[in-house]
């Protein structure tokens, strides 16, 4: 029985919960967009911008380096930008020691 009246009370304040926050929702037309349009486009444009110097292009492969070795220990990444601008990343794994290398890369090679 009590399980019963806490189950009831929990539902109340639910509902009571949910009526609140549907009452502060305002659904309104399109008279109610911002009125900088203009501002929001320019703001666009720059951020395109700025995300044409990101490292977005991303390729990276595993490999084994010499031929007497096995499980792909070695790898190089490319890391570059909307212009082919970046570094190459390599890491030659022997069997003694491995390397690291990196190169840079310019309008794509």
């Amino acid at each position: 029985m009590f399980t019963l009246v806490v189950a009831l009370a929990a539902l109340g304040c639910a509902v009571l919960a949910l009526r609140t926050v549907r009452a502060g929702v305002r659904r309104e037309g399109p008279d109610a967009l911002p009125e900088d349009v203009l501002g929001l486009r320019q703001e666009v444009a720059a951020l395109r911008a700025e995300g044409r110097d990101a490292l977005r292009h991303l390729a990276a492969v595993r490999y084994d380096a010499f031929g007497d070795m096995g499980g792909h220990l070695s790898w190089s990444v490319a890391l570059l930008d909307d212009g082919g601008n970046g570094v190459v990343l390599t890491s030659i794994h022997g069997r003694s020691e491995a390397r690291t290398y990196a190169k840079s890369v310019s309008a794509w090679r």
